[in-house]
């Protein structure tokens, strides 16, 4: 009777073992636990526009101004959309139209306005709304985009024209005005009257602190050029590291208390609209499951899907693949966001927690994505970071 009894008791113990381990393995999906994190400002939303590069390097300035004095500020993303594409066109004019003018931009943008043009609170030029009582509500910027795009290849594209006159860039100022706002002059914040200039000197930012990072191999490792991608027209010389050095860079940034804007390629199947970034191994059988006929029907991309549903393997990272996807154009300047801090899965895998600019309502995280080391090492076009923020021997070789 007792053999029965402590058998018995055997087999509970083992049933109870073995459905905690199916209950640890049956965890749905990911869950995080946050390592390293910086404070920043609250998710914003871009809506239907191709503004994330001044979503995201404003989100980054604001980080900036929290870091360094404590305050939360709101800054205008539409004063550095409005003034970047005036620039912008004028350069395609220049050009006779042999450049493209197009909405996208660069982080370098949003320092070049801060240098140049100055900054202006949230409040001061909010963008105007249409059609909905929404807060975060853009303009209608496909239509804008459309006539600003006409009206610009009109004057640039134009053969009959010999002589250009002097009120063009007035003209184009006007659609801008019409669907942005105006830029103000003079605005009064918090009982002070500024100018856009005296409002970005009070926030204590020094636009030369900002440099740009990015990680190729057809120039020179610890030089400067200029990344040739469409956005960035400016031609914002950018300092060259092996992918080494960009991910301590950022890792080095998030430890000091330095966020970073970001970057990237985002067309892939791999980062999802819910909140994942990760470069899923699909040819690694440990990735297959045991519905091997379902597996090996689905496309590429459906098995990169269903990869981002929970922990998966991922390819292993090196410098050659991201050369080979930059030149022969599977990794593209398609997305701006904010870097921030670092986060671990049910799994002790490394993410970083990334601050995008699509609202909170449809991502799982409320508006933040965890991306995957893999993919930071792939997608990773380029990041503006803090000068002090890099290693001092990345820096010294840099000459900074």
């Amino acid at each position: 009777m007792k053999k029965i009894v402590v058998l018995l008791a055997v087999m509970a113990v083992s049933v109870s073992i073995w459905a905690d381990e199916e209950k640890k393995d049956s965890v749905e999906g990911f869950v995080f636990t946050t390592v390293d994190s910086v404070a920043v400002t609250s998710v914003k939303n871009q809506n239907r526009s191709s503004t994330c590069w001044a979503f995201s390097t404003v989100g980054f300035l604001e980080s900036e101004i929290l870091r360094k004095s404590g305050k939360t500020y709101d800054l205008s993303e539409m004063f550095v959309v409005s003034h970047t594409m005036l620039d912008r066109a004028e350069y395609v004019v220049r050009m006779h139209g042999d450049a493209a003018f197009a909405p996208g931009g660069s982080a370098y943008d949003v320092i070049y306005c801060l240098k140049n043009y100055g900054m202006v609170p949230q409040a001061a030029m909010p963008g105007i709304q249409y059609g909905s009582s929404k807060a975060d509500t853009l303009p209608v910027h496909t239509e804008l985009d459309a006539v600003a795009g006409g009206y610009v290849k009109g004057i640039a594209s134009n053969t009959k024209l010999k002589k250009l006159s002097p009120v063009w860039k007035k003209g184009l100022q006007a659609i801008y005005d019409a669907y942005l706002g105006v830029c103000p002059q003079y605005f009064t914040y918090e009982g002070v009257e500024y100018t856009p200039m005296s409002f970005a000197e009070s926030l204590g930012l020094n636009p030369d602190d900002y440099i740009s990072i990015t990680s190729y191999t057809h120039h020179p490792f610890y030089t400067q050029f200029a990344l040739e991608v469409p956005d960035n027209w400016r031609m914002d010389q950018m300092y060259n590291v092996p992918m080494a050095d960009m991910m301590r860079i950022i890792d080095e940034a998030i430890k000091k208390g330095y966020t970073l804007a970001w970057g990237a390629d985002v067309s892939e199947a791999g980062f999802t609209r819910t909140g994942i970034g990760v470069m899923p191994d699909i040819d690694n059988k440990d990735n297959t499951g045991s519905d091997m006929d379902h597996w090996v029907g689905l496309s590429p991309d459906e098995k990169r899907k269903e990869l981002t549903e929970g922990p998966c393997e991922e390819i292993t990272v090196t410098q050659e693949m991201r050369q080979e996807a930059y030149d022969n154009w599977e990794n593209t300047d398609d997305h701006g966001m904010q870097i921030f801090g670092t986060a671990k899965d049910q799994n002790g895998k490394r993410y970083y927690m990334v601050k995008n600019s699509w609202g909170t309502k449809k991502s799982k995280y409320k508006g933040i994505w965890y991306v995957s080391e893999a993919f930071m090492q792939y997608k990773t076009n380029d990041i503006l970071v803090h000068k002090d923020a890099i290693p001092a021997d990345i820096k010294a070789k840099l000459g900074l």
